[in-house]
Order: C-alpha cells, then sequence, then structure tokens
C-alpha cells in the first residue's frame, strides 16, 4: 500500500515538474534539446513556455487530467469568442463607458482627418495638374516662336529638313 502511495507522490510531483515555470525537469529538456541539434526548436519552445506558458494557457503538469484540461480549455476559448477581449474590460463600468466614448471620439477624429487628407491629396494633384499645363504651355509658345522664326527658305529650324534630308528639332 505504501509503494503506490509513493510512487503516485512521486509521478506527482514529475508533472508538478512541467508547470510552465523554471524547473529542473523543464530546463533538461531544453538543454538536451539544444545539445542533439535536431530538436533545437523543442528548446526555443521550451523557453517561451517557461516564460509565456501561464499567459497561453498552457499547463503540461495536467496532461493526464483531461477533465481538467477540457474545462480549462473551454474556459479559453470562451473567452476568445465571447465578443469582449479580456484586455478591453476593466472591470470599472463607468470608466469602461468614457473610454468607449473616447475611443468613438477619437475614431470620428481619425475619420475627420482621413477626408482632409484625401481633399488635400486631391488639391495638390489638381495645382500639379495645372502646374504642368503652364509649363507646357509656356514651352509649346516658345516653341513655336522659335519655330516661326526659322521657317525662312534655307533654314535648319523646325519642321525643315537639314542637310542629308534629316529633320531638325
Amino acid at each position: 500500500m505504501n509503494t503506490t502511495t509513493s510512487s503516485s507522490s512521486s509521478q506527482g510531483n514529475w508533472r508538478h515538474q512541467l508547470r510552465p515555470a523554471w524547473t529542473p525537469l523543464n530546463i533538461a529538456i531544453m538543454v538536451v534539446s539544444f545539445m542533439t541539434g535536431v530538436f533545437w526548436f523543442v528548446g526555443v519552445f521550451m523557453i517561451a513556455y517557461m516564460i509565456w506558458g501561464r499567459d497561453w494557457g498552457l499547463d503540461f503538469s495536467t496532461w493526464g487530467n483531461v477533465e481538467q484540461s477540457m474545462n480549462r480549455m473551454g474556459d479559453n476559448l470562451k473567452s476568445a469568442f465571447d465578443g469582449k477581449a479580456q484586455s478591453n474590460r476593466t472591470g470599472n463600468a463607468a470608466f469602461d463607458e468614457w473610454r468607449d466614448a473616447e475611443i468613438k471620439r477619437l475614431e470620428e477624429e481619425r475619420k475627420k482627418l482621413e477626408d482632409a487628407k484625401q481633399e488635400f491629396q486631391s488639391y495638390m494633384e489638381e495645382l500639379q495638374k495645372a502646374r504642368d499645363k503652364e509649363e507646357f504651355d509656356r514651352f509649346w509658345s516658345q516653341w513655336n516662336a522659335r519655330r516661326a522664326g526659322d521657317t525662312g527658305p534655307g533654314s535648319t529650324g523646325p519642321g525643315n529638313t537639314g542637310p542629308g534630308g534629316t529633320i531638325n528639332l
């Protein structure tokens, strides 16, 4: 009778060693996985598990206890899909209402800024088109003026062919 008690307590001890903490068993698994070289990713996972395991809702020490694991998984799924993120609620209803109103106000302000940005970009595009048209019109009038001045007989200005039949621009 005594042997079963000691074996169950030693089994509980080793399972307890698998909790997300810097326990000798977790450290041994991490070191051995890095030493083999092939299973280095297990070592990286063990480091992450030991640091963030509780935040992730992982606890390998409860393996074999199906009912507890299923309850914990069900609780995690409920909190993930209940429509409200746990981190969004503080427990103080007045603060949560104020924060929600401020977030809504900031979203409206962001939308106004986006609209103003769009209007400004449209204005800048129109301004650039006007500048481009003005520069082109100035170029075109200068080019036509040069062309009109160079159209005399024997000239090699624009529109006329130069020596050898090439077009001079």
